[in-house]
């Protein structure tokens, strides 16, 4: 090690990297945070910073920097990137160390800790989640601890890969074991979407110890209160989780100060496929948020409102009774336009307050956090005194009536102690309202009089000396000082003492100066240290209301989803579905909201639906590519999710009889991530649909067969229509190019048959883009890919090939189960070719080369030949 390497501060450094081999450490000097060797070579090249080093020669450390000041910046683009940050800072104050500031490592940043509103996504939660496998499921915790939500769940190991799609964990924490112990979990952890996965020890995942670890935190001596008593693997794995938490933040977390159990039995669980092919919250374009229904129906005004709206949409409610109390809060803001408006102004000023109270909980919440937490709490009082009437006849408003709390409390000291518009740095004064602290003003009062004092004094001087333009200045190097021209050098009395020469004058320092400034400094100096110490007691107070901060702020949460949903139907002239126990599918008018809401008033065409679950339980729906088949089947889907969520829909009138879960069979892709094809996905999903489907169940299938061989294709999209019709009896949208199917209608009750109607006029087709009964029997492929620019050569040889294909399958007999032919023989698969038809192979059928002589079979032959050529 170089001597470099060995002074008592990089003792210090190398000490703290022992203990986190595995993260870049943040090092404090002064007004930077450090970054040596390995770890100073990775910043400089990730964050573009300058690679300076330490000392020279061979001792020489490779070193890169960036101020405290803009640290959130950097930490930012670190995390993104999958990396850990240990904070290792000054935990003394250099004033009172006596040789080496003391430092240690405060904190570790990590993508699931992020606490930070400039590293977070404002509408979006950022869960740490942990994984436990157990013997007969998997334990699944998550925490965002930036809000303090934190809860457990219990699933079939088949079900984690769609809970990890509906979490969408920044972290995901595992047992170091899995791979060896449990490659299936595993294999499921490594195609997750999360950002970093960490490893860890796996006695930190095991039952009782997560048991003690929960109970100890929530200071309970058992888990019963929170219906979480019962739980297996899922308390390891919150266990873990919550360990982990303590870890990396060294903090009490007081914001999380209670545990909830996730029942699917109260949300309909939506799966992976489901959550793609709807476009719920994520495009299937880029990723992103345009084009999706939640982007619909956000018009939100608060981050934490627009987050709990993304919760509805991603898991609707299953209990009707409480389907109908959310709908009876949305419906009271649609009908009262003052009272929606009182709310949504209401919300207009409130910032994100679980967000706040999470840095509280943890232990950053700087003094502009406290004015913001403050703040948004003043328009409390407004919004229970606009709601007051209406809630009293809406039990969802009533309750949210009561949740509402103004922590006076909190505003009143808040506004007593702090200035308006606090400075970002705790530590250098500026934080305290004049008024509040009575010795802190008597300090304040001598940097004021102390300006007087030295106009006095200059102008003394000046005076006393005959100098008029001296004058008495100010700077970090020096301190006070009195400056002099040149001209005036024969002036200066003796007691001035030179302290700098100029070009144009000379600064002296006088014992009167210097004994004002060690007092002023002084002042400065114990200004900032009452003014930080009075912060810290006015925090601490303000965190002995966090549960009740939490408690107003999912309230607020909740009453800004619900004006959201009411704002949008107004705008968008949604209805009220109603929504009961029968099972009957019922739209007039109904439009796809995504869609919709991109188009001109007018442009989309509206169409009705009506499953009744008995004698049309199936619908079998043909007609052209392009034509509106896919956003018929969706809107249907998406209307569920809607009235389910609370929401009104996209139609003139809609009944929704109660549905479990929706189903999807949508679109082709692969899954090279698990090693799956098209095919094999599309199998998977029907797979999926098939062993879980209930008659409560809304089946959406587009295309089914469609990655196969036609004959292959038609009898899988015909075997599973007619288990879908006569064994689950599920409500089913079947979208099909198979017009094959159609015959089901006559064959089997429950089944009905409709198409998306067109108009011809020779070669052209117009697309009326509205559903009506009956089958169809063409897709008008070739019209869809003349639209879409293919070659005019390539469309007529299609053409020709189509005629040829028709031809030969009008001269089969029919498919097996269609009412004719050997229903054991299959048939053999269509050829683009028409070997009938060949004058060659027709010659050579005709020839009787038994009875043919050596020279006229060789004739033949040459004949052939020329034919041929």
């Amino acid at each position: 090690m170089s001597n470099a390497a060995q002074t008592p501060m990089m003792k210090q450094y190398h000490a703290a990297r022992a203990e986190h081999p595995d993260c870049i450490l943040f090092f404090r000097m002064g007004d930077f945070f450090e970054m040596f060797y390995d770890d100073a070579v990775l910043v400089s090249r990730e964050l573009g910073l300058t690679l300076t080093s330490r000392s020279k020669g061979e001792d020489a450390i490779p070193m890169a920097g960036v101020p405290v000041r803009s640290m959130e910046g950097y930490l930012r683009k670190l995390v993104a990137r999958g990396h850990r940050v240990a904070l290792c800072d000054q935990v003394e104050d250099p004033r009172e160390a006596k040789d080496i500031v003391d430092r240690r490592v405060v904190r570790v940043i990590t993508p699931g800790t992020l606490t930070e509103d400039t590293a977070l996504e404002e509408s979006e939660p950022n869960f740490l989640t942990a994984v436990a496998p157990g013997r007969r499921g998997v334990g699944l915790a998550w925490a965002d601890v930036s809000t303090g939500i934190f809860e457990l769940e219990e699933v079939p190991p088949d079900r984690l890969s769609d809970e990890l799609t509906r979490l969408q964990p920044a972290e995901l924490l595992v047992p170091e074991e899995l791979e060896r112990e449990n490659a299936a979990i595993h294999t499921v952890v490594r195609a997750s979407e999360a950002r970093t996965v960490t490893p860890l020890p796996g006695w930190k995942f095991g039952r009782d110890g997560g048991f003690q670890v929960l109970a100890d935190h929530l200071k309970v001596n058992d888990l019963a209160g929170f219906g979480c008593d019962d739980l297996g693997p899922a308390l390891g794995a919150g266990g873990a989780l919550l360990h982990y938490l303590k870890e990396t933040q060294q903090a009490d977390l007081s914001h999380i100060n209670a545990i909830s159990r996730f029942r699917d039995s109260d949300t309909m669980f939506l799966d992976r496929a489901t959550r793609r092919a709807l476009e719920l919250t994520t495009n299937a374009r880029d990723g992103g948020r345009d084009g999706t229904l939640l982007q619909v129906l956000d018009r939100t005004q608060t981050p934490m409102g627009a987050r709990r709206l993304k919760a509805w949409v991603t898991a609707p409610l299953r209990r009707l009774e409480a389907i109908h109390e959310r709908q009876e809060g949305v419906a009271t803001l649609v009908e009262s336009a003052g009272v929606r408006e009182c709310v949504r102004s209401g919300l207009t000023g409130v910032h994100d307050l679980e967000r706040l109270v999470g840095r509280l909980g943890c232990g950053r919440a700087g003094a502009r956090d406290l004015v913001a937490l403050a703040s948004s709490l003043v328009p409390v009082p407004g919004l229970m005194d606009g709601l007051e009437e209406a809630a009293k006849a809406v039990p969802y408003l009533l309750n949210i009536h009561a949740r509402l709390d103004p922590c006076p409390e909190v505003t009143d000291l808040v506004g007593r102690a702090l200035v308006d518009s606090p400075p970002a740095i705790l530590t250098e004064g500026g934080l305290i309202r004049e008024g509040y602290d009575g010795d802190l003003d008597k300090l304040h009062t001598v940097g004021s009089e102390g300006k007087g004092y030295l106009h006095r004094y200059q102008a003394e001087e000046a005076e006393r000396t005959g100098i008029s333009n001296l004058k008495v200045g100010f700077n970090r190097v020096f301190g006070y000082y009195i400056e002099i021209t040149h001209t005036h050098s024969d002036r200066v009395p003796d007691n001035y003492v030179r302290k700098q020469t100029l070009k144009n004058a000379e600064r002296y320092i006088t014992p009167e100066l210097k004994e004002y400034e060690a007092r002023v400094l002084n002042a400065e100096e114990r200004i900032k240290d009452i003014e930080y110490r009075l912060f810290m007691e006015v925090r601490g107070e303000v965190e002995r209301h966090v549960t009740r901060i939490q408690t107003c702020a999912g309230a607020l949460a909740d009453l800004d989803a619900a004006a959201s949903l009411a704002e949008v139907a107004v705008i968008r002239r949604y209805v009220r579905p109603e929504v009961n126990r029968g099972l009957r599918l019922e739209v007039e008018g109904g439009r796809h909201p995504v869609l919709e809401a991109g188009m001109a008033g007018g442009e989309f065409v509206p169409n009705d639906l009506d499953l009744d679950g008995k004698g049309d339980r199936l619908a079998i729906l043909t007609g052209p590519n392009m034509s509106g088949k896919s956003t018929y089947i969706r809107q249907a889907a998406l209307h569920a999710l809607m009235a389910q969520a609370g929401a009104y829909v996209s139609a003139d009138r809609a009944v929704i009889g109660l549905v479990d879960r929706v189903f999807t069979r949508v679109g082709a892709s692969d899954d090279l991530s698990r090693g799956l094809s098209t095919f094999m996905v599309e199998m998977t999903e029907v797979a999926n649909i098939l062993n879980n489907a209930t008659d409560r169940s809304l089946l959406i299938l587009d295309e089914v067969g469609r990655g196969t061989s036609t004959y292959d294709g038609v009898s899988i999209a015909w075997a599973v229509a007619e288990h879908l019709a006569t064994r689950l009896r599920s409500r089913t949208l079947f979208a099909t190019h198979y017009h094959e199917l159609t015959a089901l209608a006559e064959r089997l009750e429950g089944v009905r048959n409709y198409n998306v109607s067109v108009r011809e006029w020779g070669e052209q087709v117009v697309f009326l883009h509205r559903i009506v009964p009956g089958g169809s029997d063409r897709s008008y492929g070739l019209h869809v890919a003349r639209l879409a620019g293919v070659p005019g050569g390539v469309i007529d040889r299609a053409r020709v090939i189509l005629e040829i294909l028709q031809g030969k399958a009008e001269r089969r007999e029919a498919l097996p189960g269609l009412g004719g032919g050997d229903e054991a023989a299959a048939p053999r698969q269509l050829s683009l070719f028409d070997p009938e038809g060949d004058p060659v192979i027709q010659a050579l059928r005709e020839a009787d080369v038994n009875r043919m002589t050596p020279l006229e079979a060789l004739e033949l032959l040459a004949r052939l030949k020329d034919q041929l050529e």
